[in-house]
C-alpha cells in the first residue's frame, strides 16, 4: 500500500511539474511541419491560404489578406489552394481550380464568394456554378469542359495531397514556405496571422541569404 501511495504521489507531481512548465512557456503561434513540404515556385518563398467559399471566416480575410497580397514584395509567392474535405468542399474545391486553369478566378473570386456567403447560392453542381458564372462573363461551355477535364481531375489530387502534407484540420490556414502552419486563432485574429507571415517570410529570407553566403 505504502508503495502504491508512493507511486501516485510522483505520478501527481510529475502532471504537476507538466502543467506548471507548459503555464510558464507559452505556445509558439504557428506549428513547423515534421516534414517541409516543396514550394510551387523554387526560390521564391511561398505563402499559401487554404480556403473554402462556403467559410463564412475566409470570407471575412478577404478585406484583409487581399490588400497584403497586392503589396508582397517580388520575392515572395502567394498561392490559394482549396481545402476538399468532401462534399460542398469538393465542388467548390473544383469549381476554383477550374476558374483558375481558365485565367478568369481573379475576376470572379470576389463575386463567387458573395453569392455562397450572402446570397445563399449553394453552387455544388456544375450546371447552376456554370450558369452562375455566365452571369459574370465566364464562357459556360468552356468552363464545364475544362471542369470535366483530366487535368483537373489532377489538380483536385494534387490540392487534396498538398493538404495532408500541411495537416491542416480548418481554414483559413496559412502555410509559410512550407514549412509553418497556423491560423487565425492561433494568431491572434486576422491581422496578427498576416504580421506572424512576414515574420516568417523575414525569417525564409534571412534563413536563404545565409545559405547562399
Amino acid at each position: 500500500m505504502r508503495n502504491l501511495i508512493l507511486s501516485a504521489a510522483l505520478v501527481t507531481a510529475s502532471l504537476f511539474g507538466m502543467t506548471a512548465q507548459a503555464a510558464e512557456a507559452p505556445s509558439a503561434p504557428y506549428v513547423e511541419l515534421s516534414n517541409a513540404v516543396p514550394v510551387a515556385v523554387p526560390g521564391k518563398i511561398e505563402v499559401v491560404e487554404l480556403f473554402w467559399y462556403g467559410c463564412p471566416h475566409c470570407y471575412s480575410f478577404e478585406p484583409v489578406i487581399n490588400p497584403w497580397v497586392e503589396k508582397l514584395p517580388s520575392d515572395v509567392n502567394f498561392v490559394r489552394i482549396p481545402a476538399m474535405f468532401g462534399g460542398p468542399w469538393d465542388a467548390h474545391g473544383q469549381m476554383f481550380l477550374t476558374l483558375e486553369a481558365m485565367g478568369v478566378e481573379h475576376k470572379v473570386h470576389a463575386a463567387v464568394f458573395d453569392a455562397i456567403q450572402n446570397k445563399r447560392e449553394k453552387l455544388v453542381d456544375k450546371n447552376d456554378m456554370a450558369n452562375f458564372l455566365a452571369t459574370q462573363g465566364v464562357d459556360k461551355d468552356k468552363f464545364l469542359a475544362t471542369f470535366d477535364s483530366f487535368a483537373i481531375k489532377g489538380k483536385v489530387v494534387q490540392a487534396k495531397e498538398l493538404a495532408k502534407k500541411y495537416e491542416i484540420s480548418g481554414v483559413p490556414t496559412l502555410i509559410v514556405n512550407g514549412k509553418y502552419r497556423f491560423d487565425i486563432g492561433s494568431a491572434g485574429g486576422p491581422e496578427q496571422a498576416l504580421n506572424l507571415a512576414d515574420q516568417l517570410v523575414a525569417k525564409e529570407r534571412a534563413t536563404n541569404k545565409a545559405a547562399a553566403n
